[in-house]
């Protein structure tokens, strides 16, 4: 099985990239994979936060090469390219945050997953690199998620050498929130997740989607947006029994509508 999917209790699911012997690359059975496993998961219910991580020594080191050689026509390049660039707008546009737990190495298409997952939280030791640029492939597609999340001139020098960043400098430009020694990783990622899951799906929704919708605007047109999504907000149920628990000094009960 090359992923695989858990779930808890409280609303935390688990993806786990489980090709251990390709350094879980990103192929095309991969790929197609993750989009159907984040479609489901985005239609179902319980499901409040992910959770998406590797298996073996490290996260990801992007597209499987060996089947990317094999290729050999340019539509055959498009489809796949296409078809990855299709599951990072999955992760983006779908209501459930998700987080990115790596350890080892996020290289290329595996840095680009990071990117563009909404939080990301790895070990110490973790590197993330788009080294394309050696090999006589820039990271053309990696870069629109890594180029949102870091800025541009930092985001060219990963680009144009390739060289791996280590976590620490990962979390000062942006690309991580934070970063733990790999022995306390699970119980940190797994506290953050715990404290999104506590929140009411639909705010939680209705946050993220707008988010990224406003990101893409002027900032005129941003304000005006939002605006009128915080007053659709307010006449949520959930939005009147947060202010009134808020207000009554009491734990809110969500009702998720």
């Amino acid at each position: 099985m090359n992923i695989i999917v858990t779930h808890s209790t409280n609303g935390i699911a688990r993806i786990k990239l489980n090709e251990p012997n390709t350094y879980n690359s990103l192929s095309s059975k991969m790929l197609k994979s993750l989009i159907n496993i984040f479609e489901k998961l985005n239609h179902d219910s319980k499901t409040k936060v992910i959770i998406i991580e590797g298996s073996g020594k490290g996260f990801s080191a992007g597209h499987d090469l060996k089947e990317v050689r094999s290729l050999k026509k340019q539509s055959k390049y498009k489809k796949l390219f296409n078809l990855c660039s299709e599951l990072m707008l999955k992760i983006m546009e779908g209501r459930i945050p998700i987080i990115a737990k790596v350890h080892g190495a996020a290289f290329a298409a595996g840095c680009q997953l990071v990117a563009s997952c909404d939080l990301a939280v790895s070990s110490e030791d973790a590197i993330f690199a788009t080294p394309g640029v050696n090999i006589g492939l820039f990271c053309s597609t990696p870069m629109v998620a890594v180029s949102r999340k870091v800025s541009r001139k930092k985001t060219m020098k990963m680009l144009l050498t390739g060289d791996p960043i280590d976590a620490k400098y990962a979390k000062e430009i942006g690309l991580i929130n934070d970063y733990f020694p790999a022995a306390e990783l699970e119980n940190e990622v797994l506290k953050l997740a715990k404290k999104i899951s506590s929140k009411s799906n639909l705010i939680v929704k209705i946050g993220k989607q707008a988010f990224y919708k406003q990101l893409e605007m002027p900032i005129k047109k941003a304000y005006k947006y939002t605006s009128k999504v915080m007053a659709e907000n307010m006449m949520a149920l959930d939005a009147n029994e947060g202010i009134s628990a808020f207000l009554e000094k009491r734990e809110a009960k969500w009702k998720n509508k």
